[in-house]
C-alpha cells in the first residue's frame, strides 16, 4: 500500500483551493489577492500530485487531469485518508 501520507497531504490541498474559492470576503475586497492564493494553491496541487507514488488509481488520474477537483477529493476522502 503506497504511504498514505502523500493522498492526505494531495486531498488537503484540495481542501485548501475550495476554501480559497468559497472566501468571497477576500474575492470582494481584493480580487487581485484571491487570485494569487487561488493560482499558488493549484500549484501546490500540481506539485502534490507529481509527487503520488505510480501508478495511481485511474479513477483518480482522470479525476485529476481533467481538474474534477471536487471529485478527487471525494474520492481521496473516500479510498485513502477520510475526513
Amino acid at each position: 500500500m503506497a504511504d498514505q501520507s502523500h493522498f492526505a497531504a494531495l486531498a488537503d490541498a484540495l481542501r485548501n483551493r475550495r476554501a480559497i474559492i468559497a472566501d468571497r470576503d477576500l474575492y470582494a475586497r481584493d480580487p487581485a489577492e484571491h487570485l494569487e492564493k487561488l493560482k499558488s494553491a493549484s500549484e501546490k496541487i500540481a506539485l502534490l500530485q507529481s509527487e503520488l507514488p505510480t501508478p495511481i488509481h485511474p479513477e483518480l488520474a482522470h479525476f485529476l487531469a481533467r481538474c474534477s477537483y471536487d471529485k478527487a477529493l471525494a474520492f481521496l476522502e473516500r479510498e485513502y485518508v477520510g475526513r
